[in-house]
């Protein structure tokens, strides 16, 4: 997230109504394994991990990069909110020079249906707004995953493509950043 300009990382916690978005710690560990290996969060990003796989390559400490938070509830992870620089690689760029910021973000399957997801993400869009102001924002998802796609829509990001990856029909919105009205 630092190529674009100086941010420093990781950021004070955010705290929203309900949250915290913070760094990954120590005691996430088995909240991190629990998400990843949970057939219901993997149903659209190529399915679960292996527990007993998970358990043997995550560190005890799970990786700290620019642009991961961990979501936490009441002191409990719930889930995480990622903002990565697309690479060179991917097919569709909104900016002409690639780079741009994707969102991701996971979710512990109890955490589902409580606008926790757009609370959190809501958040981290605040604070990359603020962060690198007039970066725009992607996001990808599988247009058969409906919340996803609500979230999207909730969020604010638009329709730039559909293309077929994975074996499925996915979507790519971006949300342009907010300019202030003269």
């Amino acid at each position: 997230m630092t190529e674009r300009g100086a941010v420093t990382w990781p950021p004070a916690p955010i705290r929203t109504a309900r949250l915290v978005l913070r760094e990954p710690a120590a005691r996430d560990r088995a909240a991190i394994i629990e998400l990843l290996a949970s057939p219901e969060v993997g149903a659209y990003i190529g399915g679960p991990r292996p527990r007993d796989e998970l358990e043997r390559v995550l560190p005890e400490t799970p990786e700290k990069r620019p642009g991961l938070f961990v979501v936490e509830l009441d002191g409990a992870m719930i889930g995480t909110v990622e903002l990565n620089r697309r690479d060179a690689e991917h097919r569709s760029h909104v900016r002409p020079d690639a780079g741009e910021a994707e969102l991701g973000y996971l979710f512990l399957p109890e955490a589902w249906g409580r606008g926790y997801a757009a609370e959190a993400c809501a958040a981290a869009l605040d604070w990359f707004a603020d962060a690198l102001p007039g970066e725009p924002v992607v996001l990808c998802t599988q247009t058969a995953n409906d919340r996803s796609m609500r979230l999207a829509a909730k969020l604010g990001f638009t329709e730039v493509q559909r293309f077929e990856e994975w074996g499925a029909e996915q979507w790519m919105g971006v949300r342009s950043p907010v300019t202030p009205s003269s």
